[in-house]
């Protein structure tokens, strides 16, 4: 596993573009975000995308998260009407995922089988952020809690103990904590709160 210490209010321009660059070519990697350690790779890559079905051992009816710089860029992933639109503008950036309906544009194998949904996120993180800037896509995501554990992990250490073998680069921008985010599904037309995480969720309830 490849080790980046990234500062996390001033990431350092030319780690990024390195980390980015892994990305890029295929690599499977752990960073921060505003909740929790996640698991990304690029959106394209198949063979990347199956590691993580492997680590985290998800079936199909997953919604995968892609992790967004901006509104602009999520509405591009996700049909969003204007009821939801205000509720998203509201509420990113933040630890928040929202289940919505994909668009053309998302690959089919990053779909829920049934529903065709995807979840969406724009991340408070800097890191993050600075990640999905210098990539100009969204990153394909996963909370990285693993099998049969209720928690994500939260020590790079132990990330690098355990998954050292899986995952080829640990971005290590800092405490995230080990709360992961709320998921509200906005794909029905009226917001259903799936699951309490780290942000408030009064307003979609």
């Amino acid at each position: 596993m490849h080790y980046l210490e990234i500062h996390p209010r001033d990431p350092q321009p030319r780690l990024i573009r390195q980390a980015v660059e892994r990305i890029r070519e295929g690599a499977v990697i752990i960073y921060p975000t505003d909740s929790a350690y996640a698991l990304g790779c690029h959106i394209g890559d198949k063979s990347a995308l199956e590691r993580i079905r492997a680590i985290r051992k998800l079936d199909d009816r997953h919604n995968f998260t892609l992790m967004c710089r901006d509104l602009s860029e999520l509405s591009t992933y996700a049909v969003v009407d204007n009821a939801s639109y205000r509720l998203l503008r509201a509420h990113t950036p933040g630890p928040y995922t929202f289940i919505l309906k994909a668009t053309g544009e998302v690959p089919r194998r990053l779909l829920h089988a049934k529903r065709k949904t995807i979840g969406l996120r724009v991340p408070d993180n800097r890191v993050a952020l600075a990640l999905l800037e210098e990539l100009g896509e969204p990153i394909m995501s996963a909370t990285l809690i693993m099998p049969g554990e209720d928690l994500p992990l939260a020590d790079t250490d132990e990330m690098r103990e355990r998954l050292g073998r899986v995952v080829d680069l640990l971005v290590d921008g800092g405490g995230c904590g080990l709360e992961p985010t709320t998921i509200v599904d906005l794909s029905g037309g009226a917001p259903e709160l799936l699951r309490q995480g780290k942000g408030h969720s009064a307003a979609f309830e």
